[in-house]
């Protein structure tokens, strides 16, 4: 590395966990400049191979390193790539700065001795303590998403940094939440030029005031008023909203597949989950709060009994929360199907409430559900088209955001899918509460007007369960 670069810009040493999470990281770094070590590139070759989402992005980052380096010469490698190279790069900013590679070796270590360098998170930590010496005018940052790395690194000095850009929100805090409370003087604020009206049985509100700029199409609003008011936005034009009154699934009359909602929450999911209107919900909660009871009941209803779904397919990522139970044999559906337990679980509940008969007659029942219900793991989805289906996403949280596109992508016309997560309960290596799939969806989905969101926040599983998750 030659090149007398610019003192003010910065130097990022990647670290290979980076581009296996995000292979267009290295067009993110703005004006400054990228140093990959040799190491890297080894570490890259090694898991080329495969079909796995780590596999894949490995792949494209080698073509990307190809496209860049297809025309440039010896002297141009060592004096650093510019990133102009490829002048359709889908990123919102171009980047200014250069690409750098290891062309020398780093002899001595400069690691104490007790860390070997032929370990490759040494070896990158190693490279970049070098090139703080060599370039001592510069801050030259390791960034890593192994946190391990990023400790030795703080302890031997060097500074180091997460990889940010992939991060959807600052903080999980901002996460849209879908429902919005409001305050006791509501109608003194906003119901001064109030309108209300009916049409096909369904009430509607025309109110106006501040609040409406905090909300979005397909919103909740609830006040807590004797009577209640809870009502979803239909429309938003500028400081004035559409709101309508929301069905009442907490009665028994409204029962979705003999499942009544237990609290407001669960009252807007059903809402949104039996609105043909509403392409896409997304509903994130802890472990008991409903999400895929709700789902299912749901499902079941608009395929069996109103017929606007043709049938239901579910899916979740197979990631254990223990060791893994190796190969599994059988069909596509046989192999999820150990993957499956909350969906057997529900549809028990589900069968129980709405069939009360004779054994035959619930088995009869029990086979007429699992025939409209397909299993289907997410390794087969890439370049399907569903048509009129009712697509549950489990686990969603587990998701990148590339996976998670792939699978809304895939929806044609009349098809509704609904994504459900924990997002306090990720098992994916490298992903966060503020760059997981799930929280990637909400985030984007939030302006548009035919999807919905709802955070459900109690637990409805059972007084142990409730007990248990407050205390453990």
């Amino acid at each position: 590395m030659t090149k007398k670069s610019d003192l003010n810009t910065r130097l990022f040493v990647l670290d290979t966990n980076v581009l296996m999470h995000d292979p267009m990281s290295l067009f993110h770094f703005a004006e400054h400049d990228v140093y990959l070590p040799m190491v890297v590139l080894e570490e890259l070759d090694r898991w080329k191979k495969g079909s796995t989402e780590i596999a894949r992005n490995v792949r494209q980052t080698a073509r990307l390193l190809d496209k860049l380096m297809v025309e440039a010469t010896h002297d141009q490698i060592e004096h650093g790539l510019s990133f102009n190279l490829l002048p359709n790069l889908a990123v919102k900013t171009p980047p200014t700065g250069s690409l750098f590679f290891q062309t020398e070796s780093i002899v001595p270590s400069p690691l104490p001795s007790g860390m070997p360098g032929n370990n490759p998170d040494n070896s990158i930590l190693a490279i970049t303590i070098a090139l703080q010496k060599k370039h001592p005018d510069r801050q030259v940052t390791l960034v890593s998403k192994d946190i391990n790395l990023r400790i030795k690194a703080s302890i031997l000095g060097t500074h180091t940094e997460d990889y940010f850009n992939d991060r959807v929100l600052q903080d999980i805090s901002m996460l849209h939440r879908g429902i919005h409370k409001l305050t006791a003087d509501f109608w003194d604020t906003h119901g001064k030029d109030v309108n209300s009206w009916q049409e096909s049985g369904r009430t509607f509100y025309r109110v106006t005031g501040p609040l409406v700029a905090t909300w979005f199409i397909n919103d909740g609003i609830y006040l807590e008023d004797n009577p209640p008011f809870e009502a979803i936005v239909r429309q938003i034009e500028g400081d004035t909203a559409v709101v309508e009154v929301i069905t009442e699934f907490r009665h028994t009359k409204h029962a979705v597949w003999g499942i009544t909602a237990r609290n407001i929450e669960q009252n807007f999911a059903l809402n949104a989950l039996m609105d043909p209107a509403v392409d896409l919900v997304t509903l994130i909660g802890s472990a008991g709060s409903g999400k895929t009871l709700l789902s299912l009941a749901a499902g079941l209803t608009q395929v069996l009994e109103k017929n606007i779904y043709r049938e239901i397919i579910m899916t979740r990522v197979t990631v254990p929360v223990g060791e893994d139970i190796g190969f599994l044999p059988g069909t596509e559906e046989d192999k999820m199907t150990p993957w499956m337990g909350a969906l057997l679980d529900n549809l028990e509940v589900l069968h129980t409430v709405h069939h009360d008969t004779m054994d035959w007659e619930r088995e009869a029942a029990e086979d007429l559900l699992r025939n409209r219900i397909k299993i289907r793991s997410l390794n087969f989805m890439r370049g399907r088209t569903f048509l009129n289906k009712y697509i549950i996403i489990d686990e969603a949280q587990n998701l990148t955001p590339k996976q998670i596109k792939t699978l809304i992508t895939r929806a044609g016309p009349g098809t509704k899918i609904v994504c459900l997560g924990d997002i306090g309960q990720i098992d994916t290596p490298y992903l966060t509460e503020t760059n997981c799939g799930l929280t990637y969806i909400v985030d984007r989905f939030k302006s548009w007007s035919h999807s919905a969101h709802i955070t459900l926040v109690r637990g409805e599983r059972s007084r142990l369960a409730d007990f248990a998750t407050e205390v453990l």
